[in-house]
């Protein structure tokens, strides 16, 4: 008998262990949850808006009556000459009805302007299914009309997030959203631009993905300071 199959024989041989039961994880959070302070709609927008902060992010608190709007002035004030956005998105319409200039549908396969898209596009404007207030953190699925180059390559990612969509934590969002119905192949979390320390532990913006983090932060009036 060789060494291989004498070791197999003494692992069946082996006494059958019970498996380890899973974590109770909605019950770890209810007990975090007891001791904390109450969280309200306005708990979590400051929360959100604070870590965005620390991670570089920049908040933005507009209307939804008019953040298209809020948007064209923002791309004036960066200099954005080109905006690449979902051609087939919800938002679509709203866009080209403000008028923001140079405006960029993604409606090609990636193959026929990959050049343009790298070196020739300065911003890109997506949507997200929420925010994680605890973390500072925005949840993006890309899709079809959304793919995930849109918040990946230009320099520049806006984000356009509801205040309803706010949760405390990642285990909230995922819960009150269902996530265990189904997600998408590729769903991320978001928190500030990209950033890396690799290169003598000095931290540097931009070197895989975008240097600037813009949220759009759907309010309601009473809430925009």
């Amino acid at each position: 008998m060789s060494a291989r199959d004498n070791i197999l024989r003494r692992l069946r041989a082996a006494p059958q262990g019970e498996a380890p039961l899973a974590p109770d994880v909605s019950a770890f959070y209810a007990a975090v949850n007891a001791s904390a302070p109450p969280s309200t709609r306005a708990s979590r927008i400051e929360l959100f808006c604070e870590k965005m902060a620390f991670w570089r992010g920049e908040v933005v608190r507009v209307r939804r009556a008019n953040w298209p709007q809020e948007l064209r002035q923002i791309c004036v004030e960066k200099g954005v000459r080109s905006l690449l956005h979902g051609e087939a998105s919800v938002h679509a319409e709203a866009l080209k009805a403000a008028g923001i200039a140079g405006l960029k549908p993604y409606d090609r396969p990636l193959g026929e302007w990959k050049k343009e898209l790298f070196e020739d596009t300065d911003a890109g404007f997506t949507s997200t299914r929420g925010g994680i207030a605890e973390t500072g953190t925005l949840i993006v699925w890309p899709d079809a009309s959304e793919p995930r180059l849109m918040s990946l390559v230009p320099p520049i990612h806006f984000a356009l997030l509801d205040a309803d969509q706010l949760h405390d934590t990642l285990f909230d969002a995922m819960h009150a959203q269902r996530w265990s119905d189904g997600m998408p192949t590729n769903a991320l979390l978001v928190s500030g631009p990209s950033k890396t320390a690799d290169i003598q532990v000095t931290l540097a913006y931009g070197a895989h993905g975008p240097k600037e983090l813009v949220v759009l932060l759907l309010v309601n009036g009473e809430e925009m300071q």
